[in-house]
């Protein structure tokens, strides 16, 4: 079973790593599926979950399709909106935010050994994991200037939240708790970045949030 989870677990650090690489929003989309779907199922793998209750499937078959149905749904349509391919001109290069992305991976290694924390087996990769994810997000929302291309970094940076939320909880019924809540919040936020992003289209012809520098009284 640890096998599954280190794979899963390695999906999502590629996940992170093609997410920081690509200037393609679509393709970002259909990562930010791909990262979803496995976040979502990293718990089910877990050694307490070993015997879930049906309650328990029924909510991470609702997690499955707000992360990897329904958001991604509301993506694809801004995207049909904005007709907006690319980012062309991130704050850091690509090729930098890469490079980023692996000086990450090994920072939240050496963050989890300094931490010295009593974890069950096979979860240091996961609190690593956690780690990365977490703070890929918050630097692509940092990095980039198109308004979508943030939505997908705060995405990724609520999964990283989540993962340290499984890494660290041992009560699986106060993460269902948990994580219901910040879905619904992550589902309003994400509509309403949804309608943002549309009116900085109609505002300025483009979803550069640079623009709204701008603004004036």
């Amino acid at each position: 079973m640890l096998h599954i989870i280190d794979a899963v677990l390695v999906t999502i650090l590629l996940s992170v790593l093609l997410s920081l690489g690509s200037n393609r929003l679509k393709a970002l989309v259909e990562i930010m599926v791909l990262q979803g779907v496995a976040v979502s199922v990293v718990p089910l793998l877990l050694e307490y979950h070993s015997e879930i209750r049906q309650g328990g499937i029924i909510f991470f078959q609702i997690m499955i399709l707000i992360k990897g149905v329904l958001i991604p749904g509301l993506l694809y349509m801004a995207l049909k909106k904005i007709a907006i391919k690319r980012e062309v001109e991130p704050i850091v290069g690509y090729h930098a935010s890469l490079l980023t992305g692996l000086v990450l991976i090994m920072v939240s290694i050496v963050v989890t050994e300094r931490l010295h924390l009593t974890l069950p087996a096979g979860r240091e990769l996961l609190l690593s994991t956690a780690i990365t994810t977490l703070a890929a997000g918050l630097f692509l929302m940092m990095s980039r200037r198109k308004a979508i291309t943030q939505v997908i970094g705060y995405l990724m940076l609520e999964n990283g939240i989540y993962l340290i939320g499984t890494a660290l909880t041992k009560q699986s019924h106060t993460l269902y708790v948990v994580e219901f809540g910040v879905l619904l919040d992550l589902l309003v936020g994400v509509m309403i970045m949804g309608i943002i992003i549309h009116n900085i289209k109609d505002a300025f012809d483009d979803v550069d949030t640079t623009f709204l520098g701008s603004l004036k009284d």
